[in-house]
């Protein structure tokens, strides 16, 4: 989505593609598979020797490829409601209904079969009732890590609480995979976290340059490898090739548009069907979308291979969308900051209570303390029927020109 694609983007599929076929073989050569949460213990999990999945990843390539819909009501007629996490839903109607996307994209003809399911319910609720679904079909073990919900500073009583619980599912995860807990295991994919996760960080803040050579829209492709290869040298491999490729951008002065003039901050989670649509609307404008909660929600970077535990129960307990409105109030104040932002745009997602921040008063709060204006949309992480496209569109535009038109003012 950036003016010109980026080489990596052909890595990236490469990367992806082989993820997705060794999940693939994992029957036939009789690997252990854990079903992990987006943001849950796959470094632990990985430890074992389990390939992990994540069904957070098939619920937002269900959204991509506009297919949600379809599957939403499959689900709902089993008692799920409409307005629940739409990853939930659809994930589940297209598991009910046998078909799934990585069937097209990657050559699956079926969800890799788990032998245990493990969840972190930092993100919401739901991820334990959406396991509890498969673990009851399949007849595997469940394991669950509950963290403090939302924190406003991060304790040394929060991060011990959450140890413990790390270190309670060990005996589960060792029963299952036929291997005894290793700490040097642990401490590796901790450390090759803590490496993609920084290397990951400094991808997203290359678009603090002025052009920014990468947008909130190419964050959401480039996301992959963070989110269901986190713990291992492909994760690392990629970061590497794809942060090179963007400082030679920065260097040659290459941005997302050609004639950059608005720098744009997106709140929530992406509107998975209409990435492309929304993206082409802000390029029009010479306007990027330069950051973004959802993208910085992987930045894992205070894990630490030596108090492999501890490191992981903090950076899983202090993750935004764990926070209070105080925390994250701080943390999007100084977001703007850093990122030279003009707007700021809060998409109030139908389905994703828990990472809607428009709720409760922050856009007018953050408004007052920081001076940068406000867009809230409505809209949905995978459900299409609650994204008026032209309305949103409509109201991107009318607000994207009157950011435009105030820097005019200024700079004359």
């Amino acid at each position: 989505m950036a003016t010109q694609e980026l080489h990596s983007t052909q890595l990236l599929k490469e990367t992806m593609g082989k993820y997705f076929r060794t999940l693939g073989e994992c029957e036939s050569a009789g690997k252990k598979v854990a079903w992990c949460t987006s943001t849950g213990p796959a470094e632990l999990l990985r430890a074992f020797g389990f390939e992990v999945y994540f069904p957070e990843n098939h619920g937002a390539l269900l959204g991509a490829t506009r297919t949600a819909s379809d599957y939403i009501p499959i689900a709902v007629k089993q008692g799920y409601a409409a307005d629940i996490c739409s990853y939930l839903t659809s994930d589940i109607g297209a598991f009910l209904e046998d078909r799934t996307p990585l069937k097209q994209h990657y050559g699956l003809s079926k969800l890799p079969r788990p032998d245990v399911l493990a969840y972190t319910t930092n993100q919401c609720r739901e991820v334990q009732d959406w396991f509890s679904f498969y673990a009851k079909h399949y007849n595997v073990p469940l394991v669950g890590i509950h963290p403090p919900r939302f924190v406003d500073n991060v304790t040394a009583e929060h991060i011990s609480d959450v140890r413990r619980q790390f270190e309670s599912i060990v005996p589960t995860l060792e029963a299952v995979s036929g291997s005894r807990f290793h700490i040097d295991r642990f401490r590796e994919t901790v450390r090759l976290s803590k490496e993609a996760s920084i290397l990951w960080r400094r991808v997203l803040e290359t678009a603090k340059n002025m052009p920014a050579p990468l947008s909130f829209f190419d964050g959401c492709i480039h996301m992959g490898p963070i989110v269901v290869l986190r713990g291992t040298e492909e994760a690392v491999t990629y970061y590497e090739a794809l942060l090179l490729e963007l400082q030679n951008r920065v260097a040659a002065g290459i941005g997302v548009v050609s004639n950059e003039i608005c720098r744009v901050y997106w709140d929530g989670m992406p509107i998975w069907g209409k990435l492309r649509t929304i993206s082409n609307l802000f390029q029009a404008s010479n306007s990027v979308v330069v950051a973004s909660t959802y993208c910085n929600s992987w930045v894992l970077d205070t894990m630490d291979e030596r108090k492999p535990f501890e490191s992981t129960a903090e950076a899983y307990t202090q993750i935004f969308i764990n926070r209070s409105e105080q925390a994250k109030e701080k943390m999007l104040a100084d977001f703007l900051s850093e990122y030279s932002i003009d707007g700021i745009i809060y998409h109030d997602a139908r389905t994703c209570f828990n990472n809607s921040n428009s709720r409760f008063g922050m856009p007018q709060r953050l408004q007052l303390l920081t001076g940068i204006p406000a867009l809230v949309i409505e809209g949905d992480l995978c459900d299409l029927r609650f994204f008026s496209e032209g309305q949103s569109v409509t109201k991107i535009e009318a607000f994207l020109e009157q950011l435009i038109e105030s820097k005019m003012e200024v700079e004359a």
